[in-house]
């Protein structure tokens, strides 16, 4: 049996798909963890998401396939909560490792990475997510309940710790030792529910705000890891389309003040002096870690973010600041 027809039946199991109702069933690209599918049903369009046990990466990478589990368990909590929207979970089967949750039309929600790439860089949207995403962890912060439901240290050390900060340690002997410290802070960290993957790549550009998707990583522990996670993205675009590079800069400042000014179950300040290692880190992992960015190809691309991220490591404390202002002083490097 196909994908298609798998799904197809398991969507009739589930009450989505009348009996002899066929949709159709379309793969979508992009996804490294999981296959995507959208399916025309009668009742409208619905994405169904399932887990890969191999990532589509070129190392040798495995995960957990019941992370999909994870991910559905991370949209039931967080979308009650006054942050960003999220996809209702409309069936799942925690056998097969996959779900479906409504759908949002690409025509009314791009991808935020899409419109960063074409230099479309809107830095009141960049906010909006440090908002958003404040939010979720304001409202699940010291929650012993969720730390119960999402104790994933396991998961996490898979996906996040090991391709990371493990792997590119390895390629860093000389900054194994910090590399380690900030990964072990980051595992001993436990405040408040860590999506693990806020990308731009998930996270839609709706009208009514942003919409975060794809929470595979889904934690209880450290928050800083992923306001981290997303602005490093803003940093490395910056050296990859330098003729953008000040747009992507405001909105990398609006995104961590709007974040740090949600902050309220620690003092910001303390968030940050774990966050900004953490963004140093990252921007040498998307380099020499196992899921490296795409789009930086050549060698002086790579030797701008490997020599920044080295010298920001090299510092015993750092802030936000201090890492926009490396990348920004070697953009004009040869």
């Amino acid at each position: 049996m196909g994908a298609a027809e798998e799904i197809t039946a398991w969507l009739r199991e589930a009450g989505l798909a009348g009996p002899a109702e066929a949709p159709a069933v379309t793969p979508l690209a992009g996804g490294v963890s999981s296959d995507v599918f959208r399916v025309d049903l009668a009742r409208g369009p619905v994405c169904v998401k399932r887990a890969l046990a191999q990532l589509k990466v070129a190392a040798d990478w495995r995960a957990p396939v019941e992370r999909s589990a994870n991910e559905a368990a991370w949209l039931r909590a967080v979308r009650p909560l006054r942050g960003p929207i999220v996809p209702e979970v409309l069936a799942e089967d925690t056998r097969r490792h996959l779900f479906a949750m409504t759908w949002f039309e690409p025509a009314s929600h791009p991808v935020w990475k899409a419109e960063l790439t074409a230099g479309r860089v809107d830095s009141a949207f960049a906010a909006a997510v440090g908002r958003a995403l404040a939010r979720v962890h304001a409202g699940t912060a010291d929650a012993p309940d969720l730390a119960r439901a999402f104790a994933t240290d396991a998961m996490f050390v898979s996906l996040r710790i090991e391709p990371y900060l493990t792997h590119t340690a390895a390629a860093h002997p000389a900054l194994g030792s910090r590399l380690g410290a900030i990964a072990e802070t980051t595992l001993a960290t436990r405040r408040a529910l860590v999506h693990g993957d806020v990308s731009p790549k998930n996270i839609l550009g709706g009208p009514d705000g942003p919409v975060f998707l794809d929470a595979e990583c889904a934690w209880y522990g450290d928050p800083a890891f992923d306001i981290a996670f997303c602005a490093n993205h803003l940093l490395l675009k910056a050296v990859w389309q330098p003729q953008h590079a000040a747009a992507y800069a405001a909105a990398f400042d609006a995104l961590v003040r709007a974040y740090l000014k949600g902050v309220a179950w620690e003092p910001a300040e303390a968030l940050e002096a774990r966050a900004a290692p953490l963004l140093a880190a990252l921007l040498l992992a998307r380099i020499d870690g196992k899921s490296p960015v795409e789009y930086l190809t050549t060698e002086a691309a790579k030797a701008r973010v490997r020599d920044a991220a080295s010298a920001l490591l090299a510092r015993p404390a750092l802030r936000f600041a201090d890492a926009a202002g490396e990348i920004h002083d070697r953009l004009g490097a040869p």
